[in-house]
């Protein structure tokens, strides 16, 4: 019974920690794109109506692609690659931080429903911190002045923060919560890079040699496709903002 109540409590004090880093993130976006704005001169409102229909859309292709995950070589079997920041990274260019972080949020409550978690909701909530890391970061360096050149700095800026915040939040965090929640020592989780690598022998080698190449990989394939394909993209998104601002005006009128 004490062992019941003490997984209860574990799993309860996650809880509450993962929506305080989704709060904490959100203001973070809030404040960031308030004051980006502010200094380039922006005065469209942060989030919208017709804003949340098209992040909505993101967020579905967002969450389907996460489904589609890759192993990698460098890295034990639970730490696998997807590409469900690209369209991620393509809204929040498009509606600045706020919607990112909401595209994030939408997309793993969506995977979980349609897929359930595999590691104790602590690869959801890295996927979600770490994805956040990555197009705050992007999205408020382009938000400045929106050229190609800025999202160029937005995109090597990105993936080096997530690069950072995810090997030392894994290192700090989520390494030592999931062997908690999940009940597998951390030593044998060491271990497991230790077959891969060698050199791998304990949390930093693990995190420096396995998280670290992947969230760098990952970034550097996001932005790439992002880059060569966000400026034909932009057009459609900018109309499709308008119609619905069209639609959503002759409703009120309609009223």
């Amino acid at each position: 019974m004490s062992g019941l109540l003490q997984s209860i409590q574990e799993n309860v004090v996650f809880l509450l920690e993962f929506l305080a880093v989704i709060c904490a993130l959100f203001l973070v976006a809030y404040g960031a794109e308030k004051w980006a704005k502010k200094v380039s001169g922006d005065t469209e409102r942060v989030l919208s109506t017709r804003k949340i229909a098209v992040i909505g859309v993101f967020s579905a292709i967002s969450a389907v692609l996460m489904l589609f995950e890759f192993p990698v070589p460098f890295a034990p079997p639970f730490y696998k690659i997807d590409f469900s920041e690209l369209p991620a990274l393509i809204g929040t260019f498009a509606y600045g931080p706020v919607a990112g972080v909401m595209i994030e949020l939408c997309k793993i409550i969506l995977k979980l429903l349609m897929k359930g978690t595999t590691t104790a909701f602590v690869g959801d909530l890295a996927n979600f911190a770490i994805g956040c890391s990555f197009l705050l970061p992007a999205s408020i360096i382009y938000l400045l002045k929106k050229t190609r050149r800025n999202a160029v700095i937005g995109c090597i800026a990105g993936t080096l923060v997530m690069t950072i915040v995810g090997t030392a939040f894994n290192a700090v965090y989520l390494l030592p919560k999931f062997a908690q929640l999940y009940g597998m020592p951390l030593d044998a989780i060491i271990g497991m890079g230790t077959s891969i690598n060698p050199a791998i022998t304990n949390v930093s080698s693990f995190v420096i040699m396995a998280v670290a190449p992947l969230n760098l990989l990952k970034g550097t394939t996001v932005s790439v496709a992002t880059l060569l394909i966000y400026k034909k993209l932009s057009p459609v998104l900018k109309t499709s903002v308008q119609m619905t601002t069209k639609r959503a005006e002759k409703k009120r009128m309609t009223n």
